[in-house]
């Protein structure tokens, strides 16, 4: 049985209890003897608080006096001298189930983190010469091979170096369909074979692998505090001693004044003190504030966004400018065929004969359209590589040009006319121009939309990339993007960024999104740094506020609705407590307020406030059905 379960059984027959204690007391009255309800109700009250009296010495020998266990045990005792005894009992009791409520909320937002670990492998198979060795994966060395079969997960980062199927990454990035590999392709721990043996050739020891480091990120998020988390931790150490030194005042100062020899006088302020103590205690802000931000958290990585604190959560919410990179992030990142000028099968398959045995990313995109469209099949030819020119090949079809304006130039080639968005490669056959190739990198598909959503919620969106000036302003009025900057080194796009900071003067926050490679330096300078598509990159994963484990620009928008969602209930959280308390406790000094009223203003407060926390576990759920709602 887990303490949770333990202490519900405990508070509940204390429950019980004290309902037939408080029947029988209002039936019997005073035709039993007061210490005889003293013993039964003191007896229920130790059942219930003794642990709130081991919390409260503990912490007074750590030098924290005043806390909310001080406050009860203060309250509750000086109601059983007053000689409410059914009071004190209720007292410490409901603050016991406004406990629990608190326990089940915190052990739902940990099981919602713990689905997250469950990615963590809890084995490894390695080959030996003998076969096959099971060891704990922080065991296995650099360079091993591993086995991973169906239903298994990858224990360690590596490049597959035999066989092939599908891999489960939902754990890592939040999306629901695997991923086609075959031998050659990277496997990153935390993802799931479903459907075939794969032979993993390690690359990373444990401790550096993409599991280990996205468990250490939601670990030690919580340790990184949201400014609305330290005014709360601040405001109780303030809050806390300034209400029991109140109450003391209350208690002694008015029938000193009035008349301190009337019994009657004494014994209404020290219970109005009494009931001023147990509506002051802080629990609801103190716990449902940091829970606010830790099932925010907990929302984000079940969607593959990995939040390094409750402060980058909370700067997230508040930013109002977005600066992106474009390379990788609001494009593909990869060279493509968009446009063929001339007769398209023509010119394709003649410049993928002459392009196909070359790696240069201009040249494979070639041969991959070719492919895809004609079913060209590589064969191989006599070629020749002009570096920053293009290629010349001698194929089937004569000699072919395959390059820029300036190999043409030297070969006398006469070019036609063509109006690229992208890079242009002409093809000449035996001196004479057959057509030419635009070949661009692609926007993604979900970049346009993401940007204008993101600009529907007031954000002001800027481009900054090394590319041409003509290739950035294309992709800028493609996506919608408010401006653009080309031509910058990683040096310029640091300056760039400083420059917004400086022009919003503190008053917003700016956010910068990189594919986290090339772009460390932007995003540590930036108030928020976002990696994407960061999965197994290590720079990333450092240099980055926020990690999104895949390519998609869409988890942009989805990360700011969970931080948002996140910080208005924080928000609610505070108002409401601080509304409803202040008006109890202005109520208890008057005498108006009841001792049950107080443990509405503690308890029900605390309870209230736990569950509207509660409700920053199911941000972005909605999301998950419905892509940008």
């Amino acid at each position: 049985m887990s303490k949770l379960q333990k202490n519900t059984v405990r508070i509940s027959v204390s429950l019980a209890c004290f309902f037939v204690a408080f029947i029988c007391f209002k039936l019997l009255g005073g035709r039993a003897p007061f210490w005889a309800w003293l013993i039964v109700f003191l007896s229920v009250y130790i059942a219930a608080g003794y642990d709130v009296f081991v919390r409260a010495v503990r912490n007074i020998a750590h030098g924290r006096v005043f806390d909310e266990h001080f406050l009860m045990i203060v309250a509750t005792i000086g109601a059983f001298v007053l000689g409410e005894y059914a009071e004190a009992v209720a007292v410490m009791l409901f603050y016991q189930v406004g406990e629990l409520f608190q326990s089940y909320a915190v052990g739902k937002s940990r099981r919602s983190i713990a689905a997250l670990m469950n990615i963590c492998p809890e084995s490894a198979c390695v080959v030996t010469d003998g076969g096959e060795e099971i060891v704990s994966p922080d065991e296995v060395e650099v360079g091993s091979l591993i086995v991973v079969r169906a239903g298994e997960k990858v224990p360690i980062d590596g490049i597959i170096e035999s066989g092939s199927g599908y891999l489960d990454c939902s754990a890592l990035t939040g999306e629901s369909e695997p991923v086609a590999v075959a031998a050659g392709d990277e496997a990153l721990s935390g993802a799931i074979s479903t459907s075939s043996v794969l032979n993993v050739r390690t690359t990373k020891p444990y401790a550096d692998s993409t599991v280990a480091k996205i468990l250490d990120l939601v670990e030690n998020a919580s340790s990184k505090k949201a400014k609305t988390e330290n005014f709360i931790t601040r405001f109780a150490l303030i809050y806390t001693p300034a209400v029991v030194f109140s109450a003391l005042i209350l208690a002694i100062l008015p029938p000193l004044i009035i008349g301190y020899n009337a019994g009657s006088v004494w014994r209404e302020w020290v219970t109005r003190a009494l009931t001023f103590l147990v509506v002051s205690c802080p629990c609801a802000l103190v716990i449902s504030v940091p829970m606010s931000f830790f099932g925010g958290i907990g929302a984000a990585s079940r969607r593959g966004i990995l939040v390094k604190g409750g402060n980058y959560l909370e700067l997230l919410g508040k930013t109002d400018t977005i600066v992106f990179d474009k390379t990788g992030t609001i494009t593909e990142g990869k060279f493509a065929v968009v446009n063929v000028f001339g007769d398209r099968r023509e010119v394709l398959t003649v410049a993928a004969k002459a392009e196909c045995g070359s790696l240069h990313p201009i040249a494979q995109s070639i041969t991959s359209a070719a492919r895809e469209q004609f079913g060209f099949q590589s064969d191989r030819c006599d070629t020749t590589e002009l570096a920053g020119m293009g290629i010349v090949a001698k194929t089937d079809n004569g000699q072919v040009l395959c390059g820029n304006r300036a190999l043409m130039e030297k070969y006398g080639v006469d070019v036609i006319d063509a109006v690229p968005v992208g890079t242009v490669v002409y093809v000449a056959v035996d001196g004479k121009c057959i057509g030419a190739i635009d070949i661009a990198d692609r926007v993604k598909p979900d970049s346009t939309e993401a940007i204008a959503s993101l600009k529907a919620d007031g954000i002001k969106t800027v481009m900054l990339t090394g590319d041409r000036a003509e290739t950035a302003d294309r992709i800028a009025r493609e996506v919608g993007i408010d401006s653009s900057r080309a031509q910058l080194l990683p040096a310029d796009k640091v300056t760039c960024i400083e420059n917004i900071i400086e022009e919003h003067g503190g008053k917003g926050k700016v956010a910068f999104v990189g594919d986290g490679i090339n772009d460390a330096p932007v995003l540590s300078r930036s108030d928020v740094g976002i990696a994407m598509g960061a999965l197994g990159s290590d720079a990333a994963i450092e240099a980055a506020d926020i990690v999104l484990m895949n390519d998609k620009l869409s988890q942009i928008v989805t990360a700011r609705r969970i931080a948002k969602k996140t910080v208005r209930i924080a928000l609610q959280n505070i108002i409401f407590a601080l509304s409803v308390k202040a008006v109890i406790l202005v109520l208890a000094a008057c005498g108006i307020a009841s001792m049950w009223l107080a443990v509405f203003g503690d308890v029900g407060v605390a309870v209230i406030a736990i569950l509207n926390a509660m409700r920053c576990l199911r941000v972005g759920k909605r999301q998950s059905r419905s892509s940008l709602d």
